[in-house]
C-alpha cells in the first residue's frame, strides 16, 4: 500500500507547517532562545554508550503464507522476486516513543523503526534474499517538526527501485510498503554463477527519504545500520576458510552513528525546519547519547564510522595521537589497508577503521574527537581549534584476540573509460536562494536522465563556490576517476556511493547499471539542500 498522492512542493511544506500548529509557532520561539543561549548543560561521558539491538526476523525460512502480512506481498509488484524469494521475513513499525538523548534531560519525542533511536540493524549475508514489511504507525496528528510521512531507503544497496525508497514512494500512517533486499552483488548477471565478489558491499544504512522531509524525518530518529557480509569479510574473527579476512567481530565490530543535535531551554529536541542551507547542532550524539563512554579491552575493535547528519562534517582523531587503520570507505572494503592520522566524512559517508588498544594500560582514557571546524551549513572550516570530545574509550581490561588486519583485502572491479556510452555533467548549484541541478529544482514530473540498463556512464559532478556538497547517486557504486583533474587520495581509489565536494570542485566518476530498471535520485546528502530540491531523478530502462 503506497500513497499515491503527489504533492506540490509549497503543498508539502504547507501541510508541514500546518501539522503540530501552535506547537510550530511556540517552536520559533524556543528557536530564539536556543540561538542566542545554545542548548542546556550536559555532563559529559556519564552515559554508557548505546548498542543499536540488532533486527529479529519473524522465522527462518517461513513460508510467505505464514507471515502475518495481510495482504501478502504481490510477487509481481518486486523485480525477480521468485529468482531471489525471501528466506528471512521482518516486519518493522515505525512509531513514536520517548527517548532521553542525556541524563539530564528529559526524554523527547522521537520516531523510530521498532520505536528505538538508532534503529535495529540488520545482520544479513549475501545470497540470503529478505523481504522487510515496514508499517508506518506514526500519528497522523503529530506535534512539532517533522512530516509522518515515510519512504525508507536502504542507503546504497543493490535493489530493484520499488524497495530503493524513493522520494516519492511515501506511505501514510496506517499504511506499509514492503521492500524486498535480495542481497545480491552487483553485477549478478555479468558474471554467472554468483556475481563477482568484488562488487560486495558491507557497512549500508537505512533511513527515511521522504520528498522535502528527509531531514526532519531523520533527524527525528529514522535511521539505523543494515551490515552485509560474505565469505571473506564473513564476520568470524576465528573463521577456519583460508579465504575469511578474520577482521574483528561479535562484540568487537561497533557501528558508530553520529549526529548533531540542539535542544530547547527546557531540554526538548529542537529542529529548525526553514533553515534551507543546513542545520547545526551544539550537542553531538553518538548512537543517540550525547558524548558517551565505551569501555574497550585492550585488543582490536572494528568501529563503523557514519556521519549520520543533517549537514555537519567531521574530522575525526584519537586524543593520544594514535592512528587509524581504515579498512572501508562508504560501503567498500579498501584494496589494502591505510594507517590514517584522521578521517574526514561528509554527511552520510562511512569509513570502517580499526583502533588497536593492545598498549594502552588498563584505566586509559581516550578521546574520539572532532576537530573540523563548521559554523552553518555552507561547510567545514579547517582544521583547528578546541576539540570536540565525542566518545571517551575506557580501557578496563585484558581479552583474547585472534583478529588480523590483513594486507591485502578487495581488488577494485577492472573497468575500462571506453565502455562508458557518454558523460553527464551535473553543476550543484545555488540560485536566486534556491538549491539546484544544472540550474533546475528537483520535479516531481521529470525524469532528467534515462540510462540503458547494462550500459556504462562518466558523471561530472561540480560545484560553485562558496559551498560544500556531499553527493550521493542511488543504487550503484561509483569509481572516482579525477578529482580537480589531479592524482586522488589514496582513500578515494576505492569504491564509494558518496563524493565529498568543497566549494568549486569537480570529480569524474564511471559507474554502470546493472540488473534493474526503474526509477533513482542523485542528490546532495546535506539534508537540507536535498529537501530543498537539490536533486534529479534517472530512469534506467531495458
Amino acid at each position: 500500500m503506497t500513497s499515491k498522492k503527489r504533492l506540490s512542493r509549497r503543498a508539502i511544506l504547507k501541510t508541514g507547517l500546518a501539522t503540530g500548529g501552535a506547537a510550530l509557532l511556540c517552536a520559533q520561539g524556543a528557536r530564539k532562545v536556543s540561538a542566542q543561549l545554545g542548548s542546556p548543560a550536559t555532563t559529559p561521558f556519564v552515559d554508557e554508550l548505546p548498542i543499536p539491538p540488532v533486527a529479529q526476523p519473524l522465522g527462518r525460512g517461513m513460508p510467505l503464507r505464514r507471515a502475518p502480512f495481510d495482504p501478502p506481498p504481490n510477487p509481481a509488484a518486486h523485480q525477480r522476486y521468485e529468482e531471489f524469494h525471501p528466506r528471512k521475513f521482518y516486519d518493522i513499525p515505525i512509531v513514536e516513543a520517548e527517548h532521553r538523548f542525556h541524563r539530564d534531560l528529559p526524554p523527547s519525542r522521537v520516531w523510530g523503526y521498532n520505536g528505538v533511536v538508532p534503529g535495529p540493524t540488520f545482520i544479513e549475508r549475501y545470497d540470503t534474499p529478505i523481504l522487510v514489511r515496514f508499517r508506518n504507525q506514526l500519528p497522523a496528528n503529530h506535534i512539532g517538526f517533522g512530516l509522518p510521512s515515510v519512504s525508507t531507503h536502504l542507503h546504497n544497496a543493490h535493489v530493484a527501485s520499488e524497495s530503493d525508497g524513493f522520494p516519492l514512494d511515501f506511505y501514510e500512517p496506517g499504511q506499509y510498503r514492503d521492500h524486498h533486499y535480495p542481497n545480491i552483488l552487483a553485477g549478478y548477471d555479468a558474471f554467472p554463477p554468483r556475481g563477482d565478489e568484488r562488487e560486495a558491499l558491507g557497512t549500508l544504512f537505512y533511513h527515511d527519504h521522504r520528498l522535502d522531509f528527509t531531514a526532519p524525518n531523520v533527524y527525528r530518529g529514522l535511521s539505523g545500520f543494515y551490515l552485509l557480509f560474505d565469505e571473506r569479510d564473513s564476520g568470524h574473527e576465528r573463521d577456519l576458510n583460508p579465504r575469511a579476512f578474520r577482521l574483528p567481530s561479535g562484540p568487537y565490530d561497533v557501528p558508530l552513528v553520529f549526529n548533531d543535535r540542539r535542544f530547547t531551554d527546557d531540554g526538548q529536541l529542537f529542529f529548525d525546519q526553514l533553515d534551507l542551507n543546513g542545520f547545526i547542532g551544539d550537542k553531538f550524539t553518538v548512537n543517540g547519547k550525547i558524548q558517551p563512554y565505551f569501555k574497550v579491552a585492550r585488543r582490536k575493535y572494528r568501529f563503523r564510522l557514519l556521519n549520520g547528519g543533517p549537514s555537519r562534517f567531521y574530522e575525526y582523531f584519537l586524543s593520544n595521537g594514535q592512528p587509524f587503520i581504515q579498512i572501508a570507505n562508504d560501503g567498500n572494503l579498501l584494496p589494502a589497508p591505510l594507517t590514517r592520522a584522521s578521517v574526514r566524512l561528509g554527511v552520510a559517508e562511512r569509513a570502517d577503521v580499526i583502533i588497536d588498544f593492545s598498549q594502552a594500560r588498563i584505566g586509559d582514557q581516550i578521546f574520539l574527537e572532532n576537530r573540523l571546524q563548521q559554523a552553518n551549513g555552507r561547510g567545514p572550516g579547517n582544521v583547528g581549534g578546541t576539540p570536540t570530545q565525542l566518545l571517551r574509550f575506557e580501557v578496563d581490561r585484558d581479552a583474547e584476540d585472534p583478529s588480523v588486519v590483513p594486507e591485502k583485502m578487495r581488488e577494485l572491479p577492472a573497468f575500462d573509460v571506453n565502455e562508458a556510452v557518454t558523460t553527464r555533467v551535473w553543476n550543484f548549484n545555488a540560485a536566486r536562494g534556491a538549491w539546484q541541478v544544472n540550474n533546475r529544482l528537483f520535479d516531481s514530473n521529470r525524469v532528467d536522465a534515462t540510462v540503458k540498463k547494462g550500459s556504462a556512464e562518466i558523471w561530472d559532478l561540480r560545484t560553485g563556490g562558496g559551498w560544500s556538497h556531499p553527493v550521493h547517486i542511488h543504487f550503484e557504486e561509483f569509481q572516482v576517476l579525477s578529482r580537480n583533474n589531479g592524482a586522488l587520495p589514496a582513500e578515494e581509489i576505492a569504491r564509494k556511493d558518496i563524493m565529498r565536494l568543497a566549494p568549486g570542485n569537480q570529480a569524474r566518476v564511471f559507474l554502470r547499471f546493472r540488473d534493474f530498471t526503474g526509477k533513482y535520485v542523485m542528490h546532495c546528502h546535506n539534508m537540507m539542500h536535498e529537501d530543498h530540491a537539490m536533486m534529479i531523478w534517472f530512469e534506467i530502462v531495458p
